[in-house]
């Protein structure tokens, strides 16, 4: 699959989970979406490099959500519709894997 490709199907997936996480009653907002090279943190070889990687903040009633726990239920569909497998130090992370990345 090409690298558009991957995008592409990534920013649908992406569309569809934070559709159900605002459906499960949080708010949502994007953290991390694109991490162009002059940005020194991070792996060098992100997927957020790629355009195949986000990181999602969640909100309820507000309230950031800092623990990620919150997370776990929402790794359970993004596994079930193709996504990079959960980092547990990384909740808020949802990827696609490329190049042995994810």
């Amino acid at each position: 699959m090409s690298l558009v490709d991957k995008q592409d199907k990534f920013a649908g997936m992406v569309s569809l989970l934070v559709a159900y996480m605002r459906f499960k009653g949080f708010q949502v907002s994007y953290g991390d979406a694109y991490r162009d090279d002059r940005v020194t943190y991070g792996h060098p070889r992100s997927t957020h490099r790629s355009r195949l990687a986000v990181d999602l903040n969640l909100f309820k009633d507000g309230v950031y959500l800092a623990d990620g726990d919150d997370h776990n239920h929402f790794h359970d569909l993004w596994d079930l519709i193709g996504g990079a497998e959960r980092i547990d130090k990384d909740l808020n992370h949802y990827s696609l894997s490329h190049g042995g990345l994810r």
